[in-house]
């Protein structure tokens, strides 16, 4: 999941870059409380931008240590084993 607003762009940090690709992230526009309902049964989720790292800390579900951030915008990702 990500921001809508940076959908299709690239980030850029060090030996890092990051696309935001419109066909992996691109899907149906939800509400962050669907969103969250979608991460409680999801086994792997990927997700960068602001607002949406920032719930998903606000919420527990991920650590503010294991955030990486490129170019100023946050990424997560959650792998239930």
């Amino acid at each position: 999941m990500c921001d809508a607003e940076i959908l299709g762009k690239t980030f850029r940090e060090g030996k890092i870059t990051f696309c935001v690709k419109e066909d992996f992230y691109r899907g149906r526009r939800v509400a962050v409380e669907e969103a969250f309902d979608l991460i409680e049964a999801s086994t792997i989720v990927n997700m960068v931008g602001k607002n949406v790292v920032k719930k998903a800390i606000e919420r527990g579900f991920v650590h503010p240590e294991a955030v990486l951030n490129i170019e100023g915008v946050p990424h997560a990702q959650i792998v239930k084993i």
